[in-house]
């Protein structure tokens, strides 16, 4: 079922309570006030024909022609009279006694002053009436004829009151949502305009500041994301085939070679040496796109413990100087810097890889294969710069270097593949810190800096 008819089914059921509610309210408070009314109108007849019965000149027999007349067009009131030891004294019509006193009901009524009640749709009422200081009993029962059309009318009224009403508020239900939920019709109409290669379409939005519009704000925006995560996998992808095809080009051709000619066993050796560095290139390669892989998850999803930033530079450091033993790297941490200023709450491999690379980076580049690692602080900050000298890096290449695959010309003479500082950037940045680069004067500085009041 749509949306639009369950709404529309469901504004109609409501309305058609709160109808049936009200119906029953005023047809309930209706019958009670035409009750009332009779009963009071009985009270007076029965005053009236007593009345008439003691201080008139009327006799009984005249009055019983009175009776009779009206019945013929109206529903007349029956009154009876009977006397304190309660003999009956005067009756409109004893052969049809509506009343059919008794006894019990006579001493009732003494007792109680006045008596109200029904007999089947006849009501009742039974009261006293004192004359030269006797008390009267006093009885009247009659139809109210009127009163009950009256409320079968309204009756009548009120069930086709509901049912019209409940139609006109079935069709403007129908109206009212459809015209409500119009521009959802219309945003999944340009949602199916949207595909894969359409990821550049976006859903209409107003100045309105209401649900909908901040729906289409919304799914505008995760469509901005899935368009640049779309283009980065393309550029991606792109820049590792590229990456991959070079080594495994180099080992088809060198293992063809060998195998077309006859060579010695060093010529052999020397073969299987080239084939043993393009592969170990490859794993090199593949290291980094896992990392890359691990430092692209949700930050949810990615444990953090407390850790120390000191311990994790000298692994790094450790590491490079055994891995490369022509690299010289010196770390010198301020001494003005406090124990808690170095914890923080962190994932200790990432920010391993991303020293390494910063580390490994400022050796390969420096002439003489130096890296001067400097540890600063104070109260908010804590900076840790990674230091070497030799070529100085251009504005040009400054702007685009934790591009992903970006190398510049001077790079290139050096093997790598561009992955190593746009690794580095994204996982600083899961870590709530700050990279940046500064290259003049034959030196090169790039400057992590943690913000130690938010860890």
């Amino acid at each position: 079922m749509k949306v639009r008819t369950r709404l529309t089914l469901l504004f109609t059921f409501v309305t058609a309570m709160l109808m049936v509610f009200y119906g029953i309210a005023v047809y309930y408070s209706s019958s009670e006030a035409r009750e009332i009314s009779f009963y009071a109108q009985l009270r007076n007849e029965a005053v009236a024909k007593a009345n008439l019965f003691f201080q008139s000149t009327l006799s009984e027999k005249e009055m019983h022609r009175v009776y009779k007349n009206n019945t013929k067009t109206i529903n007349e009131v029956q009154v009876a009279i009977y006397d304190p030891e309660f003999n009956l004294i005067y009756h409109d019509d004893s052969k049809v006694d509506y009343v059919k006193e008794d006894p019990k009901m006579l001493s009732n009524i003494q007792k109680k002053k006045e008596l109200s009640f029904f007999i089947d749709d006849l009501q009742a009422i039974g009261t006293i009436y004192s004359h030269n200081g006797k008390e009267y009993l006093v009885t009247a029962a009659g139809y109210d004829q009127y009163g009950y059309k009256s409320i079968n009318h309204l009756l009548t009224i009120s069930i086709i009151a509901f049912i019209s009403i409940l139609i006109l508020v079935y069709l403007a239900g129908i109206f009212l949502s459809k015209k409500a939920l119009n521009p959802i019709s219309e945003m999944v109409n340009q949602i199916k305009k949207i595909t894969a290669g359409k990821l550049q379409l976006r859903l209409k939005t107003t100045g309105e500041k209401d649900e909908l519009n901040e729906l289409a704000q919304n799914f505008n925006g995760m469509l901005e994301r899935l368009e640049n995560s779309f283009d980065a996998q393309k550029h991606f992808v792109s820049n590792i085939s590229h990456e991959l095809r070079t080594p495994l080009s180099a080992i088809i051709t060198e293992l063809e070679l060998s195998a077309e000619k006859e060579q010695t066993k060093d010529e052999y050796q020397q073969t299987i040496q080239y084939a043993l560095d393009d592969a170990r290139n490859m794993v090199k390669l593949s290291n980094s796109l896992m990392d890359l892989a691990k430092a692209s998850y949700d930050p949810n999803e990615i444990s953090f413990s407390e850790i120390r930033l000191d311990e994790i530079l000298l692994e790094s450091y450790s590491k490079i100087i055994k891995e490369n033993s022509e690299y010289k790297v010196s770390l010198n941490i301020d001494s003005d810097i406090d124990e808690p200023q170095l914890l923080l709450q962190g994932n200790e491999y990432l920010l391993q890889v991303a020293f390494n690379n910063l580390i490994d980076n400022a050796c390969k580049y420096s002439p003489i294969h130096t890296c001067s690692i400097e540890v600063k602080g104070d109260s908010k900050t804590l900076s840790i710069q990674f230091i070497n000298t030799g070529i100085t890096i251009s504005q040009n290449d400054l702007l685009h270097i934790f591009e992903p695959f970006y190398r510049s010309e001077d790079s290139r003479k050096e093997k790598g593949y561009g992955i190593g500082l746009f690794l580095t950037e994204k996982i600083i940045h899961l870590h709530h810190a700050m990279i940046k680069v500064e290259s003049k004067n034959n030196e090169t500085v790039f400057t992590v800096i943690f913000d130690i009041e938010t860890n």
